[in-house]
């Protein structure tokens, strides 16, 4: 491995070209396989042997169709272009080792200094912003091998809710078929520490209620994967840490995951556990949990079919947001802001078959959602399709569809498919339209 030197190796000059390194940053693969071939004349049939992808995608990714999320081919990748690690988020890579300081990876190639999309200082502040968004894991602390009767220090909680916030960043670009193993040995590895390390009480509340969070986050990417039975398991387990943590509003939040889960298979259990998750985190609850779990609730009387319920839940939760005064939210629930209650607001305008009411509050929002939260935003605009056809918008359903699968591909994530499977259904019945036909054949490939 480390004495082969891939015919795909980007030069030293290409890593540090500006454009080159906001797009690798950003695991935008699309641009790095066109500007690999642009300016280091490395072909994509060589590309694509080198990383095991058929030529045609990635040709596709080249022109901005799909991402690719899985840990797996971002890793091999990065060992066929010869990316260092760090810049991708992942660990130093074996050939990094045999390759000596100053040494510029071989490849033929002829670097011209201008760029394709604009100029330099706009690339670099795109560079400085992806970088910023995207670092990940990158400095994340390792966790000290915990020995029986080892004392636990008083910030060590801390530490690990740090640390566990930087992890959570990772369901932003990764599904939970890829995070899942992570978070749950984050888990498994704090419940170590609490069976054979030695602490105050203090200090084992701490513990406690980060070990709920980290089974939030391992439940919520078990379900992400299709791992329901697991996902039930870890949010009891979280439900349970938090209540003996006497953190309220981590245990709402466990008890609200648990109504997400269970609204499709028992509605009137959906909504009582829903609602219970509000009360158990109560009125004094930081504001963004408090519109997150209303948000839940919401979405069980959605799928219950009661509008009137649906629409009071939603009314509250955006109440709680207008509360927000600057004060520090827990980072669990600071991505819930007014955009993502508008898409909230949408989905369950869907699910309550008012597309009059769904699809202008989605159009609006979702123009504003980043291509680079590819499973999210697939997800969110699965819901519009679904809208378009309940109004009868066969084209702008399909068109949307479409948009979907690209997304979609690669994202290892259940739920995206899951979304688009009665929407295929139902397009079948209109094949003979030739987009319709066409997005068909997509999904069947």
């Amino acid at each position: 491995m480390t004495d082969y030197q891939p015919p795909t190796a980007l030069p030293r000059e290409l890593l540090n070209h500006a454009e080159m390194r906001a797009a690798i940053v950003a695991h935008d693969f699309g641009t790095v396989f066109s500007l690999a071939r642009d300016l280091a004349k490395i072909s994509y049939s060589k590309i694509a042997a080198e990383c095991d992808i058929k030529p045609e995608r990635v040709g596709s990714l080249a022109r901005g169709q799909g991402r690719i999320t899985s840990f797996d081919k971002i890793a091999t990748i990065a060992d066929a272009l010869r990316i260092p690690g760090h810049l991708l988020g992942l660990a130093r890579r074996d050939w990094e080792s045999a390759t000596a300081p100053g040494h510029t990876p071989t490849a033929s190639a002829h670097i011209t200094s201008t760029t394709r999309g604009g100029s330099e200082t706009v690339l670099r502040r795109e560079f400085f912003r992806a970088s910023a968004g995207a670092g990940l894991v990158l400095g994340l602390p390792e966790l000290a091998q915990i020995e029986a009767g080892r004392q636990i220090g008083r910030d060590v909680p801390e530490q690990l809710r740090h640390r566990t916030a930087r992890l959570r960043r990772l369901d932003d670009i990764l599904g939970g078929g890829d995070t899942y193993r992570v978070y749950l040995g984050e888990y498994q590895a704090t419940k170590t520490m609490l069976r054979e390390g030695s602490y105050t009480e203090e200090t084992a509340r701490g513990l406690l209620s980060i070990l709920s969070e980290q089974a939030q986050q391992a439940g919520w990417a078990a379900f992400d994967a299709g791992k329901h039975a697991d996902a039930s398991s870890l949010y009891e387990a979280s439900h349970q840490a938090a209540t003996e943590a006497k953190d309220t509003a981590l245990a709402g939040n466990a008890l609200a995951f648990l109504a997400y889960q269970k609204v499709n298979a028992d509605r009137a259990g959906g909504i009582e556990t829903a609602a219970q998750a509000c009360r158990t985190a109560g009125p004094d609850a930081p504001s963004s949990v408090r519109a997150l779990l209303y948000e839940r609730l919401a979405w069980t009387h959605a799928v219950a079919g009661h509008a009137t319920e649906t629409e009071r839940a939603l009314t509250t939760a955006g109440s709680a947001l207008s509360e927000c005064d600057g004060t520090p939210q827990p980072d669990w629930a600071a991505w819930v802001d007014h955009n993502e209650l508008q898409i909230m607001t949408g989905r369950c305008w869907t699910e309550l078959r008012r597309p009059l009411r769904a699809v202008p509050v989605l159009e609006k929002v979702l123009t504003r959602y980043d291509d680079a939260h590819a499973r999210d935003k697939s997800l969110y605009l699965s819901w519009l399709a679904d809208s378009y056809l309940a109004a009868g918008e066969i084209e702008q359903a399909t068109t949307i569809t479409g948009r979907v699968l690209e997304l979609s591909a690669g994202v290892a994530s259940v739920r995206p498919r899951q979304r688009l499977t009665p929407i295929l259904q139902q397009l079948t019945a209109h094949r003979e339209l030739p987009t319709v036909a066409e997005v068909l054949e997509k999904a069947r490939t």
